[in-house]
């Protein structure tokens, strides 16, 4: 006579509960897997082209057709363009321009967000309906206003256009909207004008928003070819973007190291602004995310 033992209560719930834990297991590894394949793609996409032309532009071909590591390639750019002149001009065109973006974003982003005046609004949005409109569009008529004010072919025909910014005017608008009202109000009592309030309380805490509209002023100017090109036509007044062409030589029959090499040489100044910058722009980023 054949006996059956009897199934116990928990062992089925425990095989579930063991299965469903190595499928959690098994789900989660695939994840991990695929973030972390996207993330490597990321980082080709995004290193890839950096680190070649670091290499290229490291290991220029010799007379033999053979690539030999040197620095041939950078002595070939400071001996065909003037390369601290061209320095200079972008120095001096993005630096005015950053700063100016900075101070006139700051200055209209106050009157915006703080100051309350008939038409605001509808100034405010004609502004930001200005962000839609391609610069290839206005180029025509900024250039004939710089040329009836004598300015063609000048650093100020660089520098005037581009200190009005409305990205930097609506960021800035964001940004001192986020900032209390009663430290006007504090202020206001103890009988400060608006300009006091803006001088001493809402722009020192304004700082990191600044940074933010500096930096982008920077990038964005620092490698402009298109302004440079339509603006200027003394090569003392290029840019250096626009001086880097002539490495191309005629018919693009130039060294593609040297051309490397200048690239090198002009990604250097944005890298020191942007890690000089890096705390701010990271702290303007978030701010207003946590409360």
């Amino acid at each position: 006579m054949s006996t059956t033992t009897p199934r116990s209560a928990n062992h089925e719930p425990a095989n579930h509960q063991d299965r469903a834990l190595a499928r959690h297991r098994v789900t989660s590894s695939l994840s991990m897997t695929a973030k972390i394949i996207v993330l490597l793609i990321a980082l080709f996409l995004t290193l890839g082209p950096v680190v070649w032309t670091l290499v290229t532009a490291l290991t220029p071909t010799d007379a033999a057709g053979h690539r030999t590591l040197s620095l041939a390639a950078f002595r070939d750019v400071f001996s065909k363009v003037d390369v601290i002149r061209l320095f200079w001009n972008s120095t001096l065109v993005t630096g005015l321009c950053a700063i100016g973006q900075m101070l006139t974003a700051a200055l209209a982003g106050y009157a915006f967000a703080r100051l309350r005046f008939r038409g605001a609004n509808l100034l405010f949005g004609i502004i930001l309906a200005t962000m839609m409109i391609p610069m290839q569009v206005t180029i025509v008529p900024v250039f004939m206003l710089i040329r009836g004010m004598h300015l063609a072919d000048t650093l100020l025909a660089l520098i005037l256009p581009a200190i009005p910014t409305a990205f930097g005017t609506f960021l800035m608008r964001q940004y001192f909207m986020g900032i209390p009202d009663t430290l006007a109000e504090a202020a206001e009592v103890d009988g400060a004008s608006p300009w006091t309030i803006f001088r001493s309380i809402y722009l020192p805490l304004a700082t990191p928003g600044m940074a933010i509209v500096g930096i982008l002023a920077f990038n964005s100017i620092w490698n402009d070819f298109f302004r440079p090109l339509i603006m200027t036509i003394s090569e003392e007044n290029f840019t250096l973007p626009l001086g880097l062409v002539s490495l191309q030589g005629q018919l693009g029959t130039g060294s593609m190291s040297t051309i490397l090499a200048g690239v090198v040489l002009s990604m250097i100044p944005a890298l020191i602004v942007f890690i000089i910058g890096q705390r701010p722009l990271r702290e303007g980023l978030t701010a207003g995310a946590v409360k």
